[in-house]
């Protein structure tokens, strides 16, 4: 059960995307990127954000996991890779959270080793308290404090993906 306040409208969110999408349609003017999105997290923001891009998209998906209920084991397990030859291309990775850095510089360095012609990083939300690995990410949605949170894809034991918004999380005793 969720006990706790929201912390981010539908509203807020989507403000956000469309500042973001103009970024990064800005910034690849008359270029064409792959778009990867990082599973399941992602889901949300990433349909959201490709939809109001205003360049070519090709996308792709990668499924990791680090967590464990409310806690990354450190350990990265790949589930599925991106499928797209990425050699000499233009990728976007676009993933829900960035806490420790482990998990995302992990799936960065093994993007790099394919030989894209550039590689960009695009967070929702970052929650630099908690970084061990400084991993270069270009765009930000929202700084956000060392709380869990949950909804609009982010999880607590796979439950929660579904809500519109984002909520501070714990667990009802």
């Amino acid at each position: 059960m969720i006990i706790g306040k929201l912390f981010l409208t539908t509203e807020q969110i989507q403000e956000k995307i469309t500042e973001l999408s103009n970024k990064i349609s800005a910034d690849y003017d008359g270029k064409e990127i792959i778009a990867v999105g990082i599973l399941k997290g992602s889901f949300m923001f990433f349909a959201d954000l490709i939809r109001t891009l205003k360049i070519p998209v090709t996308l792709d998906f990668i499924i990791a996991s680090s967590y464990l209920k409310s806690t990354s084991t450190g350990e990265i397990k790949m589930h599925y890779d991106i499928r797209e030859d990425i050699t000499d291309k233009h990728v976007l990775l676009i993933d829900d959270i960035i806490d420790t850095g482990i998990s995302l510089n992990y799936l960065r360095e093994r993007i790099l080793s394919k030989g894209p012609a550039s590689l960009k990083l695009c967070i929702l939300l970052d929650k630099k308290e908690r970084r061990i690995v400084d991993v270069p990410v270009d765009y930000v949605g929202f700084e956000i404090p060392n709380q869990f949170v949950v909804g609009y894809g982010l999880d607590y034991d796979n439950k929660y993906r579904n809500l519109p918004y984002i909520a501070v999380f714990k667990k009802e005793t």
